[in-house]
């Protein structure tokens, strides 16, 4: 049985608009908040992302902050998986592990608990989008750091044309739904 047009990635793609000069003027920023109002497109992009994953063998979903949190924590809920946070500086309760990274349009950090995973268990990264690869590099970084074993990262949306995937560990298993 053939899929139907709004079952297909190519369907969440039409729902994902471009914001010119944001957050600084030359780029186009490509804005999934279009997607999440959408619960047809919402929806489709969990259970694909879910659809590739169901069959791995993945303890804990980790969700880069901010909008890896929408994606992740709803993957992670369909997987019956436990959710773990990758916040930005400072909002962390306990004790975290950091790592700072370049973003395509300047520098940032994100943390980590440092009990967040127990040593050995597999971690499946997810993120909105994946653009020049500092942010999921840095991700990548801090699970290993405190002991996981990364099983993947999970993106909605690449673009392509930053080569953000370049940065990243050549095993490590990238999924995209996606891609500008």
């Amino acid at each position: 049985m053939a899929e139907k047009d709004s079952d297909t990635p190519e369907s969440i793609k039409s729902k994902i608009r471009d914001v010119p000069d944001f957050p600084r003027e030359g780029i186009i920023f490509k804005d999934i908040t279009t997607v999440l109002r959408d619960p047809q497109a919402f929806k489709k992009s969990v259970d694909l992302l879910a659809k590739h994953y169901e069959k791995q063998n993945i303890d804990y979903i980790a969700g880069i902050e901010a909008r890896g949190f929408i994606f992740g924590s709803a993957l992670a809920y369909k997987l019956g998986k436990g959710f773990i946070p990758i916040r930005k500086p400072g909002k962390l309760p306990a004790k975290t592990e950091r790592m700072s990274y370049e973003l395509e349009y300047g520098n940032d950090s994100l943390e980590i608990h440092i009990d967040a995973v127990e040593p050995g268990k597999r971690v499946l990264i997810v993120d909105d989008l994946l653009a020049t690869g500092g942010t999921a590099e840095a991700a990548i970084k801090l699970v290993k750091k405190i002991g996981g074993i990364i099983v993947g990262i999970g993106f909605v949306v690449e673009l392509e044309f930053l080569k953000g995937r370049e940065k990243l560990p050549e095993d490590c298993k990238i999924t995209r739904l996606i891609s500008f």
